[in-house]
């Protein structure tokens, strides 16, 4: 029986990037049956589609990735798809990812005998060459997970929301994504909230995808070159915001205390970014790291920014 696919693209402003998104999931070398998108744009998109396989959903009102994503699961699950591949605009996976994630899940589960959750590539940014790792959740925090190469696939907490193949099997065993996220930290707790159902979540080294992420800056600090993201006031917002609140959630006793001091050390070391290397907006950039926080520790979520 033929694996059933869908893809949802999220996209907002940036026609360029959308379209180039569509064309290398209609390249691919396993075919995609449709591809649901929201368009949050201020004005729709024109989008190119050479197959017939566009489901746009245009909504006038900025709904998010989360909002946009659970509506995409839903219908994905209604129309009796087997997956969901997920995708932010600015995502182009190269023409075998599909086919690699898929056997990766089929051999996943006959090698291993257990429920797989979530299959993603690993992504690169080319601007970078930097691969964007995946998580894992450990103790009081969320932290980056090393690429190991030397295997086809290895098991993380919570890869990027772009690329991952989700099964729908596992969608419909947990609760939708937490719409009241908006737009960060979904791939945080969607894939944690996966593992902790018994689900495991992989990451293929052989598929591949390369993914603009964030607005990468080089900077000389201490006199050591390192990046760091320039990101908009609203982003400060709910990157502190969310991953505070999550990481709280996740917590568990003595280390909810420990939680709580490395979400307040990330948001004085951002402010000190803020202040040493952003040239716009600076203090209400810093006001959204400060508020942001402040909400995530409170648990007041939903789109108040």
């Amino acid at each position: 029986m033929q694996t059933k696919v869908a893809a949802y693209i999220t996209c907002y402003q940036d026609q360029e990037s959308a379209n180039r998104c569509i064309q290398s999931i209609e390249a691919q070398s396993v075919q995609v049956k449709a591809i649901y998108i929201v368009d949050n744009s201020y004005e729709p998109l024109q989008l190119n589609n050479k197959n017939g396989l566009l489901l746009i959903h245009h909504y006038p009102e900025n709904i998010g990735i989360i909002g946009g994503m659970v509506k995409a699961i839903e219908w994905a699950i209604a129309e009796g798809y087997d997956f969901l591949w997920t995708f932010d605009q600015d995502s182009v996976p190269s023409e075998n990812c599909l086919e690699i994630l898929i056997a990766t899940y089929n051999e996943a589960i006959q090698r291993n005998n257990y429920k797989v959750g979530i299959v993603a590539p690993t992504p690169s940014d080319p601007r970078t060459g930097k691969i964007i790792e995946g998580a894992v959740f450990c103790c009081d925090r969320f932290q980056g997970i090393k690429h190991n190469n030397d295997v086809d696939f290895y098991e993380c907490d919570s890869p990027i929301t772009s690329g991952s193949l989700i099964s729908l099997t596992a969608a419909q065993a947990i609760s939708p994504p937490c719409i009241d996220l908006f737009i960060d930290g979904i791939d945080l707790d969607y894939g944690f909230r996966l593992r902790q159902e018994g689900f495991h979540n992989l990451i293929s080294s052989k598929a591949t995808m390369h993914h603009n992420y964030g607005n990468p800056i080089r900077v000389k600090f201490m006199h050591e070159f390192r990046q760091v993201q320039q990101y908009s006031a609203l982003r400060h917002y709910y990157i502190c915001r969310n991953h505070t609140y999550l990481e709280m959630q996740f917590s568990q006793g003595y280390y909810r205390f420990t939680s709580l001091i490395q979400r307040l050390k990330y948001m004085l070391v951002n402010i000190l970014w803020i202040i040493l290397y952003d040239f716009s907006d600076k203090q209400l950039k810093i006001w959204a790291c400060l508020l942001g926080t402040y909400h995530g520790l409170l648990g007041k979520l939903g789109k108040t920014w």
